[in-house]
């Protein structure tokens, strides 16, 4: 059975790890599609952050039964190709929960410290000791999505003993979460939001779920932070939403448009922060995305069941 690896940054001790564990199996490491391509056609398992595939690859990967997505992003995924063709697809769902719960308390830590300014001052050797801090002690916290990502995030928030709302499409009672509201009652759940943290994945549901009705029914001190999907909220709804005073402050990982051109309005904002969709990623990315790869090659083999299974119908 063929391996074929078409990530750009596998490190040497992983592919030996799995070379060695798995000898019975013939893995293939490429540095990017367009290294991989030719090898396409004889390739059993493919390896991918999904964003390189098309109609045509699939076409031509003619022996393909599985394909191992190093992400947990399905949206631009190749789907109805994939289902005609009965393809299995795995993700690594549930690897994102504690480097995006990090980023998300570090962020609003920035905002509420005003790390902005105290680094200009710092620059300018200007001591100026009149910013006002403020404290995430005794807030809410609402989230939208109640998944892993939101889940360890709103146990994180619980250490500043905040508040934590979440809101889903069934409104279950969640761990970690005070209350949750269904989809249904967002613009309620919104309401009392000081910080409100988007997990939500890219759907038909939640495109454009967020229109600026729910900036006005947010508090005017509240700080947005978007680290789920960008097609969530429109640009022209988050600009108008921060210029007209409706929210104080929105961090944007995730944008409508990616990469974010350098003339964009997002990044001349001052109430608006933009990271470069890095939420997710750190130096342990990649180990803990193999170690579920490692688990589902197991069962692969064993025909057990394997985790992250993509229900190709809904696309997640």
């Amino acid at each position: 059975m063929k391996v074929l690896s078409v990530l750009k940054n596998v490190p040497e001790d992983l592919q030996q790890w799995l070379d060695e564990k798995y000898p019975s199996l013939e893995f293939r490491y490429c540095h990017g599609m367009k290294e991989g391509e030719p090898f396409l056609e004889e390739a059993d398992i493919l390896v991918t952050y999904g964003e390189d595939l098309d109609k045509e690859k699939i076409e031509k990967a003619v022996n393909l039964k599985w394909i191992m997505v190093m992400s947990a992003g399905m949206d631009r995924m190749p789907f109805e190709a994939i289902r005609e063709r009965g393809v299995l697809v795995t993700n690594v769902r549930g690897i994102h929960a504690q480097p995006m719960a990090e980023y998300a308390i570090g962020m609003f830590l920035q905002n509420a410290k005003r790390m902005k300014e105290l680094h200009l001052q710092e620059k300018e050797s200007r001591w100026n000791r009149r910013l006002e801090f403020q404290e995430m002690n005794g807030h809410t916290m609402t989230l939208l999505g109640t998944g892993a990502i939101a889940s360890e995030t709103a146990r994180l928030a619980k250490c500043f003993n905040m508040k934590t709302v979440g809101v889903s499409r069934s409104g279950e009672a969640k761990k970690h979460f005070d209350e949750v509201f269904r989809i249904d009652q967002l613009t309620e759940a919104l309401e009392t939001g000081d910080y409100v943290t988007a997990v939500l994945p890219s759907t038909e549901e939640t495109r454009g779920l967020l229109r600026k009705e729910h900036f006005e029914a947010m508090p005017a001190h509240a700080v947005f932070l978007n680290m789920g999907r960008g097609e969530l909220v429109s640009t022209d709804v988050l600009l108008e939403a921060v210029q007209e005073g409706l929210i104080s402050h929105a961090i944007l990982d995730v944008m409508e448009e990616e990469p974010l051109p350098a003339e964009h309005a997002l990044w001349r904002e001052e109430n608006i922060t933009v990271t470069p969709h890095i939420s997710g990623i750190t130096s342990r990315y990649l180990p803990r995305g193999f170690e579920i790869f490692d688990r589902n090659i197991k069962a692969y083999i064993e025909n057990e069941t394997m985790e992250n299974v993509i229900d190709l119908e809904r696309g997640y």
